[in-house]
């Protein structure tokens, strides 16, 4: 034998099914959760229940989301009139909408739940973004404070490549700023040392090699002199014939940070 569905009876039909439900049900809940109030504050029992079985009636008839629209306007309207009894009247409201819409409530909880979880969602994943900001920027005020702190001995606020060669140095600047420090180097051998002074980037050549000994690579070469002399990707574990190793990362460094006519100071 089929089961008669709501969706299935005519309009009269499911008034007469859920009105004695809901009425009843709404009596017990004012009764039960409504608290002592006098007269001219609180409206009556069985004007309020009519009302709001009157409102009740309006879900046949209506789509899913107009009965949830109409079930939240019929609650609003409760709390205006009298607020402790909003709750109690709830589950005969709730009752009657899930008795024409099955599942509708649960639809909507489980809706708003996930609403409210995408939204801690997005407010962790935005103090997160805040937190790792903050720490970015304490690392960059740190890294500054180094920068500062860095003993840059003669080298001049001009110079926009600097080395020490007795330290075994080199940086780059900007405007006195130092902006990258090279993990190490090396210079030129006893009687090929590498000169000191003032001098210009003069050219650049990427893959360059030498001729005069046997076509060895010098990748991401930066000549500073007219006689070979020049910034270039080499061990710093071994000594030069007058030009600046550089570890391959900051051979990189220096080729894409300094242009031709940089100036560039050696003590």
């Amino acid at each position: 034998m089929s089961k008669l569905r709501p969706r299935n009876v005519s309009a009269k039909a499911r008034r007469a099914l859920i009105a004695p439900m809901t009425a009843g049900v709404m009596t017990v809940s004012v009764l039960a959760g409504a608290p002592a109030a006098s007269a001219q504050t609180v409206p009556s029992i069985e004007s309020m229940s009519s009302d709001v079985q009157a409102q009740i009636d309006n879900f046949v008839g209506q789509s899913r989301e107009q009965a949830w629209n109409t079930r939240n306007q019929i609650l609003d309207q409760v709390k205006v009139l009298n607020p402790a009894a909003a709750d109690a009247i709830q589950p005969a409201v709730d009752a009657a909408v899930n008795a024409i819409f099955p599942g509708l409530i649960d639809q909507k909880n489980a809706e708003a739940r996930a609403a409210r979880e995408a939204q801690e969602r997005a407010h962790a994943e935005q103090v997160a973004r805040e937190h790792a900001a903050a720490q970015a920027a304490a690392r960059e005020a740190e890294a500054q404070r180094q920068r500062n702190a860095f003993d840059r001995g003669p080298c001049p606020a001009d110079a926009r490549v600097c080395v020490d060669l007795k330290g075994k140095r080199s940086w780059l600047q900007d405007n006195g700023n130092v902006t990258y420090v090279a993990s190490a180097i090396s210079s030129g051998m006893a009687g090929e040392e590498t000169p000191r002074g003032t001098f210009y980037i003069n050219r650049k050549v990427k893959d360059e090699i030498s001729r005069e000994f046997g076509n060895a690579p010098m990748p991401y070469s930066m000549y500073f002199t007219n006689n070979g002399h020049a910034f270039h990707e080499g061990s710093p574990a071994y000594e030069s014939n007058g030009c600046i190793h550089l570890p391959h990362q900051d051979a990189v460094r220096f080729w894409n940070d300094v242009p031709v006519g940089s100036k560039v100071f050696i003590y």
